[in-house]
């Protein structure tokens, strides 16, 4: 990871100047002049700004939240018995934080679990069993398994355009590689294969689907992944094979004939129960106006679920514990949301928009992309929001935050509240590791670096502390 740039390089790199020609700066069209300015800090935030800062980076406080989790509940699979005790592990570590409102909102969701889930090669030579994982969502197998003929294609592109003869009645194996970039970027790109490779290959008569992991590491684990249902109505059996098994199963392809056979036992049930955690600090003077603070408290089950997303829930809680410490709570209410069940669907995020849909929500935010140093700050504002954007930039530079464009996602959990107009932010963090060790069994504490995790408390505890403490608005007008 990169080191925290901080003293005079990180205030030049935040200057005006520079904020204005940095690369994917997304400028407003406003007059030059007005362009250079950013909206005023009182002395009395700034104050509070560089109390939070200090305390974040010298406090391991997230730390021992995600050890906590990882240590006394574990892998949290969604609408699980062990995501129930994690709602329960977080009512308890956010009223012993001493926030308000702290409660559950439950909602239910289709149930998915691989209670099996194997591939081995069986022809040529001698059988050899792979390292693989059920994708979410996948039904089971026939008992005994299924056994045909793969049919490699080196991306999702190359399925879609292959005639159904060359299909029918075989193994699906998609072998696309994924590009680690700093923002994740290979990501969406990779990914595709994951959630289209079953309704795709199913058109075409397909026996099941095999897909390279979609990650960057080398190591011989599998990537999970997946919704509680099959896209598009598909129910054919769908299983990803660790990098290396992937390149024997190519190399084999290149010889001749290979077949494999796949056994795939899940659960599947509906109306399972899942839920949101909720707690907040109560704003002193604008009560309903929201400043949302979001992370995922489910996780795939081969890992221990540190940095997907445990990290991001020790983040928001520590900074937000942080402010909750100031001498004077800030005007706005700051609200923590510990979704459920994102990963087979992002089923919390839906729910706690349905509910919350007539909420004054200012702005919204996410951690859920690992324990990262955050390396620029992203802003989706309306156009004469800027100089506020700007504001936050400078008071982010002594953390060697970046200015980022106007673009800003939010977050898959925040993604309903950004489509109905909320103002959302990304706080960047260093992508280049995090899927060597994302849904696989090295989802570890020793993917994070407590020096980075303080880093982000520190940046989130400087914006969401300047967002609930002013009267600024950021929606388009």
């Amino acid at each position: 990871m990169r080191k925290l740039f901080v003293g005079a390089l990180a205030l030049a790199a935040a200057s005006t100047a520079q904020a204005q020609h940095a690369p994917g700066f997304v400028q407003a069209s406003n007059p030059p002049a007005q362009q250079a300015e950013a909206a005023p800090i009182t002395p009395a935030q700034q104050r509070a700004v560089e109390r939070l800062q200090a305390a974040a980076l010298a406090s391991d406080h997230a730390y021992g939240i995600v050890e906590s989790l990882v240590t006394e509940i574990g892998p949290r699979l969604a609408a699980s018995e062990a995501e129930a005790r994690a709602r329960e592990w977080a009512v308890n570590m956010l009223r012993a934080n001493n926030f308000a409102n702290v409660h559950i909102e439950p909602f239910t969701i289709p149930y998915w679990d691989a209670t099996r889930e194997e591939a081995h090669i069986e022809a040529p030579g001698v059988a050899r069993r792979m390292v693989a994982v059920a994708l979410g969502g996948s039904p089971s197998t026939p008992a005994g398994g299924l056994e045909a003929e793969i049919v490699r294609f080196p991306d999702l592109a190359a399925l879609e355009a292959a005639p159904n003869a060359a299909v029918a009645g075989r193994i699906v194996f998609i072998d696309e590689h994924m590009v680690a970039m700093q923002d994740g970027a290979g990501y969406g790109v990779a990914v595709r294969k994951r959630g289209r490779c079953a309704p795709i290959a199913q058109a075409k008569g397909a026996a099941g689907c095999l897909i390279r992991s979609v990650g960057t590491d080398t190591h011989r684990f599998a990537h999970q992944g997946g919704s509680s249902r099959q896209q598009d109505g598909a129910s054919l059996p769908a299983m990803s094979v660790s990098p290396a098994d992937a390149d024997v199963l190519a190399r084999l392809a290149a010889r001749g004939p290979v077949r494999v056979r796949m056994l795939i036992e899940a659960d599947i049930r509906e109306n399972a129960p899942s839920g949101n955690v909720i707690a907040e600090i109560r704003g002193r003077e604008r009560p309903d106006e929201i400043v949302l603070l979001a992370a995922h408290l489910d996780s795939w089950d081969s890992g221990q679920g540190a940095i997907d997303d445990g990290a991001g829930v020790a983040i928001i809680s520590a900074a937000a514990r942080l402010i909750r410490q100031l001498p004077q709570r800030p005007r706005r209410t700051i609200r923590i949301l510990l979704a459920g069940s994102e990963e087979n669907g992002v089923h919390g995020g839906a729910a706690y928009a349905a509910a919350h849909a007539s909420d004054n929500h200012i702005v919204a935010l996410e951690s859920d992309f690992g324990a990262g140093r955050v390396y620029s700050l992203s802003t989706h504002f309306g156009e004469q929001a800027m100089p506020y954007a700007r504001a936050f930039q400078r008071a982010l530079a002594p953390l060697g935050v970046l200015p980022g464009n106007n673009e800003a996602e939010g977050g898959a959990d925040v993604g309903a509240l950004r489509r109905a107009g909320t103002p959302v932010v990304d706080l960047n963090q260093d992508g280049l590791a995090y899927f060597n060790h994302h849904h696989t069994p090295d989802d570890t504490l020793y993917a994070i670096d407590p020096a980075a995790l303080r880093q982000n408390v520190a940046a989130w505890a400087t914006f969401v502390f300047l967002a609930a403490d002013s009267d600024w608005t950021f929606r388009a007008q």
